[in-house]
């Protein structure tokens, strides 16, 4: 199973971005499907998760703000990033269960004037 993430970026403080992740490869179904982030010097921390029925649960500090979507046809899971804030600067990675975990390789967002 591969995960390719993209979307990454430079942008300043308000701006949005958002980010897709694209899995590939061999397994049954996917279950759910979300992203981490690991800041510098922090540990790595759930941002936002999808489930197969569709529910989603966010950390506080980006309720309102970020939201995740899926497409089960492409195997795709988004996240639009609104009102980005300097403390959202980390590496974000996409994640998968497919009753095994998987990480794609992570995607630099770095908010800055």
């Amino acid at each position: 199973v591969q995960l390719q993430a993209s979307g990454g970026g430079l942008v300043q403080p308000g701006g949005s971005l958002r980010l897709s992740c694209a899995v590939s490869g061999r397994f049954f179904r996917i279950n759910d499907m979300g992203w981490d982030r690991q800041a510098p010097g922090k540990q790595r921390e759930l941002v936002a998760r999808i489930f197969s029925d569709g529910s989603t649960n966010y950390v506080d500090n980006v309720k309102g703000r970020f939201t995740i979507a899926r497409d089960n046809a492409k195997n795709t899971v988004y996240l639009q990033m609104n009102s980005l804030k300097a403390e959202d600067t980390a590496v974000h990675y996409c994640t998968v269960r497919t009753g095994i975990d998987y990480w794609g390789k992570g995607t630099l967002v770095t908010v800055s004037s």
